[in-house]
């Protein structure tokens, strides 16, 4: 289905993009997210990557690698918004705690913590991570879907797991505000 729609928007049908465009968005908007952790920032992302498909269509040759020639385009895409923007936002939400919540708040902050160890990797060592652990794709895969060479992958995987480790380790180690209270 993706080729037959793809034949056509290259012959300039713009109704065969849009159906393209439905079809992998959502997927694109995925990555861009995990990719830039801003809604905000991976939409215009996702619309900048649409945009440059749809002028670059052309030039695809071989129409049965539309998705990996698009995810190539929307990870240059990502990292023009993050140079654009060069700003972390924090999202602060109170959630209320229940009697017997405490494993949900535990979960919380688990997730908390991954989060802030992963906004603390760099866009590329986060690039690398959504389409290896994410899409699950292999490191040759990945070195094609972002345009750089198997070993840049390989180091790039390494050291951002690296990073993230020591991460979490550092965040373990320092006691939070309310444990240093209780102590």
């Amino acid at each position: 289905m993706h080729q037959a729609l793809v034949e056509r928007a290259k012959k300039g049908d713009r109704e065969a993009f849009d159906a393209l465009a439905r079809t992998v968005g959502d997927r694109c908007m995925a990555i861009a997210f995990r990719i830039l952790r801003d809604g905000d920032l991976a939409q215009d992302a996702v619309q900048g990557a649409l945009i440059s498909a749809w002028q670059q269509l052309r030039s695809l040759r071989d129409t049965e690698r539309f998705e990996p020639w698009l995810h190539r385009i929307l990870t240059h895409q990502c990292y023009a918004e993050a140079r654009r923007s060069r700003r972390m936002r924090a999202d602060v939400r109170l959630l209320p705690i229940q009697q017997g919540d405490f494993v949900g708040l535990q979960m919380v902050n688990d997730r908390d913590e991954l989060e802030r160890a992963f906004r603390r990797l760099t866009l590329e060592q986060r690039t690398v991570l959504v389409f290896h652990h994410y899409l699950g794709l292999t490191v040759l895969e990945v070195a094609e879907r972002i345009g750089v060479p198997v070993g840049t992958v390989k180091s790039r995987l390494h050291y951002a797991t690296t990073a993230l480790r020591g991460s979490l380790e550092a965040d373990s180690r320092v006691p939070s505000a309310s444990q240093e209270r209780l102590a």
